[in-house]
Order: structure tokens, then sequence, then C-alpha cells
């Protein structure tokens, strides 16, 4: 199992830096951040998040997701510096991914026990 989620969690990381220089190279610098974001948050966080509920997650696994998002915005935004990230992240209510993972895992774990008391 363990293999199986490495490996999965490879592909996701190869094809969300794929899409973001897809996107980059589609419109490269001429477009603002806010419409850049908003391509990565429809175009690439439902493939990160897709199959993540389904596969037992270590918090490095989780930490290896929110890297390459966080790559994403040192580039989008010219900098190295990582307080300067977290900041536009915070400006622009950027969730990571490993918090929007958590968030619909207890939502689904919450409605799977509404529904397993339905049923009793």
């Amino acid at each position: 199992m363990w293999f199986v989620v490495t490996t999965y969690l490879s592909q996701v990381t190869l094809l969300i830096i794929a899409r973001n220089n897809a996107i980059f190279g589609e419109i490269g610098r001429i477009a603002s951040e806010e419409v850049v974001l908003h391509l990565i948050i429809s175009k690439c966080i439902p493939v990160i998040l897709y199959g993540l509920e389904a596969c037992p997650l270590t918090k490095s696994d989780l930490q290896s997701i929110d890297f390459v998002i966080h790559r994403f915005f040192m580039k989008l935004f010219k900098t190295s510096d990582m307080h300067i990230v977290k900041y536009c992240q915070q400006c622009f209510s950027f969730d990571m991914p490993s918090d929007m993972s958590e968030k619909r895992a207890r939502t689904f774990e919450r409605k799977f026990s509404e529904f397993c008391q339905y049923i009793r």
C-alpha cells in the first residue's frame, strides 16, 4: 500500500508541476496574480484533492504536496522568502492542499456517520 501511495503522490506532484508550467507558458506574466491563482485553483487543486481522501497519508506526504504549492507561489511572486509566500497565500485566501484534504476528510467522516445512524 505504501508503494501505491508514494507512486500516486509522485504522479500528482509531476502533474501539478506540468499544469503550473502550462499555465505560465500560455499566459506568462501578462495576467494578474489573481487570474493565475484562479486558474490554479480551478485546474490544479481538484487534481490534487481527487484521490487524497482514499489514500492513507502521512504528515510528510501532505508536506510534500504543500511544497509544490509553495514553490509555485515563489515563482509567481518572484521571491524565495517563505514569510512573503505565506503572506501572499493569506492575502489571497489560498488554502493549502493539506488543510483542504483534512477538511474534506472530516466532512466525509461526518456524513458517513450520519448515514450510518440513518440506516440503523
